[in-house]
């Protein structure tokens, strides 16, 4: 199983990270998604990722030792996991991402690889960690 996992502080209290995790859809967004549709506990989402367009329809799912998780129930990867967990920090709260993947190579093929998707996810990481920066500064 593939993995990336990105860090960051940010300069608010744990439980304004939070809360802002929680606005699901606009949290989604902020990582760069083309189109976001929250239904309940689904997330449907839809990228261009180099040539191909990727559609994932994620589901929430409670981890009691994270804040936030979700998993692919359909999609390119054979099996796909991110999850965020916040501490607090001298200077805030530090946020973990994380996300395991697995591709489903019958569907990808050679469209795309693990490194393109290793370096897509780190860029939708980090843009959702840019977005909790702007939100929490409110």
């Amino acid at each position: 199983m593939n993995s990336v996992t990105l860090s960051r502080t940010i300069d608010a209290p744990p439980a304004v990270v939070r809360e802002s995790m929680t606005r699901i859809e606009r949290f989604m967004r902020a990582s760069g998604f083309n189109d976001v549709t929250v239904d309940g506990e689904t997330v449907r989402v839809a990228n261009e990722v180099g040539i191909t367009t990727i559609d994932l329809t994620l589901e929430l799912v409670d981890r009691p030792e994270v804040d936030l998780a979700y998993e692919q129930r359909d999609g390119i990867f054979e099996e796909m996991r991110t999850t965020y967990a916040v501490a607090p920090a001298p200077d805030g709260s530090e946020v973990e991402a994380t996300t395991e993947f697995t591709l489903d190579v019958a569907i990808v093929g050679d469209v795309l690889d693990s490194t393109i998707i290793e370096r897509q996810q780190r860029t939708e990481l980090a843009a959702q960690f840019d977005w909790l920066e702007d939100v929490c500064s409110e």
